[in-house]
């Protein structure tokens, strides 16, 4: 009964691999037994402020950079099969905040062992993605947090780990309207858009 017990995950793994040398679609949502690495060691996330302090009433950007392990990918926010998860930001705002857009680079069509014939629109390497925002005239001054949610699909060339909901936490520090402020990390916002 042990060695049974013992066995169960390699069973598992094997028939995924299987799956996956197939093509099959239910290769990609692998069971944690079955995934080499855990989520959290395959994407990072950083959180940029466009301006310090945001001005009530004035427009601004949030930007996380998501740096995605070598050898593993995401699903774009766009996939290109009905099955696959898309990646998305999802922001909680606090009264008194409001989201104008959010802004997604676009992926790149690659193809992978368990999609030989349809490549699949994903992201790797690093990727921006954006909130526009705008603090209203009832914004809180002081400093805030801005939660939000990523969440995504890891995989690498044969399996796809189970999905995940990151949690993130943006500081924002609001001043009165028209106070004087600084614009931050150009390099992130001073594009009309990822590409």
């Amino acid at each position: 009964m042990k060695l049974r017990k013992y066995l169960g995950p390699f069973a598992a793994a094997s028939a995924l691999m299987l799956a996956a040398s197939l093509g099959h679609p239910a290769a990609l949502f692998a069971q944690e037994s079955a995934a080499p690495l855990p989520a959290s060691s395959v994407v990072k996330a950083s959180t940029f402020v466009s301006h310090d302090p945001v001005p009530r009433g004035q427009e601004f950007q949030v930007a996380v950079v998501v740096n995605i392990l070598e050898g593993y990918h995401m699903n774009s926010h766009k996939p290109r099969e009905t099955y696959l998860i898309p990646t998305t930001l999802t922001p909680q705002l606090p009264a008194g905040f409001t989201l104008a857009d959010t802004v997604y680079p676009n992926g790149e069509l690659k193809k992978f062992p368990f999609s030989p014939d349809k490549a699949l629109d994903v992201y790797t390497g690093s990727v921006t993605l954006r909130l526009k925002l705008h603090a209203e005239s009832t914004a809180t001054i002081g400093a805030t947090t801005i939660p939000a949610t990523l969440r995504y699909q890891a995989c690498n060339n044969s399996a796809c780990l189970p999905p995940v909901k990151l949690a993130l936490n943006v500081p924002v520090q609001v001043a009165a309207a028209g106070t004087k402020t600084k614009a931050l990390h150009p390099e992130l916002f001073s594009s009309a858009g990822p590409k």
